[in-house]
């Protein structure tokens, strides 16, 4: 890498760092080292929001969604416009009015310690392991990148964060994300324009998106209703929406962001800029990646992305990479570029004919090339003693690293780290202050109470770090994210809904709801991930009856613990009740 893209890189997060421990070094109360302060205003909420959200992993491994499926990824977030309605009706104002800091502070107030032990426990959790995930997704990607060790990198990413946060706590993170989000928006605008500009002289944007269309990468909407379909209009409008509410609703590193406004206005004006944004930033994104997969039409794709794979297996001794394939594939290549610029010819030309030939013969060919990529990942794997081929999410790397020019390269990079270290401080600030207001609960004065939650902030930061060292590669990057929160999120959002909307249940009802909920899906998900029930048609194809896309579990998993928590609460009879109120556990 260039000197100058190496100045740009590092100047931009040391920058960042500096700027927030400098910022931030007098925060020393609780108000401003575990709200921030609650001085923002609806923009800073609304950036906050937003860099919580856009971790490293979406700029990494969306394009790769973009470029593989096309846009359909999109229906994920369809539910979010919803979920910001009710959060700005329901969750916001009880929060403010209640003055917690913490969204399980208020669950303790509404039920009992139990009820806020269990909440508290499954954010810890499963935060826990997507804070490990979001240091160790990028660093296994821009370690091999730039050639450094990946424990490094890790590192690397974890003290620059744990430095500014232990300084300055929510406030530092609320101060360096909106620096953050700057060079990400101006990283996502110049990495459009730039793919843009070197397709110019071969094909414009608007041939670009026909050519996209007619090969089905710009198919947003399905409306299959199908529960085993990841991304469909229902699964994003009614999954997804469940999984927004209780994201946004009941996880504390993004309910820490809006406790820092000015106001209950402007925490609500912050939300519905979320809402507003979030969903042309991906769509953006994903179209990003599907202008890369129209780029490497018409240019030579390495066969495998992952290129430090590649060097392993070449160099391993006894090596099945064979150089039939390669051959195969560079072939193959040269016939997609040429069926290409036939394609655009014709396209240029009116012969609708003739394109719809060609858009055949051009399918025919990138369906072969997918086959040439699998005997390849084959020979990979057979060659390294500890494959990992999953090679996806280095698609939009490997595109930033060789084809954009100097300077560009550094600012591209700068963003994926800045994005990465924007959520995993958020995340961390979070962790600290929950495990010190709900889980490890005394008495503190103001210092000790900011004393604790800094020497947190560096605990579970080094766990983050412990984690990151234990996580393989999923499928892709960014559905492993979602996953992992669908797991725990729908649970949580159960009982925040039983305590929003059933005043007459109590906290017993609720505790005993939320545990048998949880490990249910906990067991379910361990027996469709693991085919236990794997049944065989007669004509040799497979189905699981258990199968089921991970979004839905954002639905059924409140679902149960609102049946749940009403069938214990009438065995238990009144008696059994604790009414709204009637208990605060502080």
């Amino acid at each position: 890498m260039h000197w100058l893209d190496w100045l740009i890189l590092l100047g931009t997060l040391g920058f960042i760092v500096g700027y927030g421990v400098w910022r931030t070094r007098r925060s020393s109360t609780s108000e401003e080292y575990l709200r921030g302060g609650s001085d923002n205003r609806w923009w800073a909420v609304g950036l906050s929001v937003m860099a919580t959200q856009a971790s490293a992993i979406t700029f990494l491994s969306t394009p790769g969604q973009g470029f593989l499926e096309g846009m359909g990824f999109i229906q994920f977030y369809f539910g979010l416009p919803l979920a910001m309605v009710v959060i700005n009706l329901v969750f916001i104002p009880l929060y403010y009015k209640w003055k917690v800091f913490t969204a399980y502070e208020f669950i303790g107030k509404r039920f009992d310690g139990r009820a806020r032990f269990l909440t508290a426990g499954l954010f810890l959790i499963q935060r826990s392991l997507a804070a490990g995930f979001t240091i160790y997704a990028p660093s296994i990607i821009l370690s091999k990148v730039l050639h450094w060790p990946l424990s490094w990198t890790c590192v690397f990413i974890g003290v620059l964060v744990i430095l500014y946060v232990t300084t300055g706590g929510a406030r530092a993170v609320g101060v360096t994300q909106k620096q953050q989000m700057a060079v990400i928006f101006a990283g996502l605008f110049v990495a459009f324009g730039m793919i843009v500009w070197l397709l110019r002289d071969t094909i414009s944007f608007g041939e670009s998106m026909a050519l996209a269309g007619a090969l089905g990468k710009l198919d947003v909407i399905d409306t299959s209703f199908d529960p085993t379909n990841k991304y469909t209009v229902w699964s994003g409008l009614i999954g997804g929406f469940f999984l927004q509410l209780a994201y946004f609703g009941t996880d504390q590193s993004q309910v820490q962001r809006y406790l820092g406004g000015q106001s209950i206005r402007q925490a609500r004006i912050g939300l519905w800029m979320n809402g507003i944004l979030k969903i042309p930033m991906q769509f953006f994104i994903l179209l990003t990646g599907v202008l890369v997969f129209v780029f490497y039409l018409l240019h030579p794709a390495p066969i495998h992305w992952n290129s430090a794979n590649v060097a392993a297996a070449k160099s391993t001794p006894a090596s099945t990479v064979t150089d039939a394939t390669l051959q195969q594939h560079a072939d193959n290549t040269v016939t997609i570029a040429s069926t290409t610029k036939a394609w655009v010819d014709a396209h240029r030309s009116g012969q609708t004919t003739d394109n719809q030939q060609r858009t055949t013969d051009l399918r025919n060919a990138l369906d072969h090339d997918e086959q040439l990529r699998e005997t390849y990942r084959q020979e990979i794997k057979a060659s390294l003693p500890k494959p990992d081929t999953n090679d996806k999410d280095y698609i939009f790397i490997t595109f930033i690293m060789d084809h954009l020019p100097v300077g560009i390269i550094g600012l591209l990079l700068a963003m994926i780290f800045s994005a990465g270290m924007s959520s995993t401080a958020a995340e961390l600030s979070a962790l600290a202050a929950t495990t010190t207001v709900d889980v490890v609960r005394k008495t503190r004065s103001d210092r000790d109470q900011v004393k604790a939650t800094r020497l947190a902030t560096v605990l579970f930061g080094l766990l983050a770090l412990a984690f990151a060292a234990l996580f393989p590669m999923f499928e892709n990057l960014i559905q492993a994210v979602n996953i992992i929160g669908s797991l725990f999120y729908g649970t949580t959002l159960g009982i925040f809904l039983v305590a929003f909307f059933l005043k007459r249940v109590g906290g017993t009802a609720v505790f005993v709801a939320g545990i048998i909920t949880q490990v249910l899906v906990l067991v379910h998900f361990a027996l469709d991930k693991f085919d236990v029930f794997l049944m065989r048609n007669a004509d040799g194809s497979t189905y699981d009856p258990l199968e089921l896309a991970f979004l839905w579990y954002n639905l059924l998993a409140p679902a149960l613990v609102v049946a749940l928590a009403l069938l214990v609460q009438a065995l238990l009879g009144r008696s059994g009740s604790e009414l709204s109120g009637a208990r605060a556990t502080k």
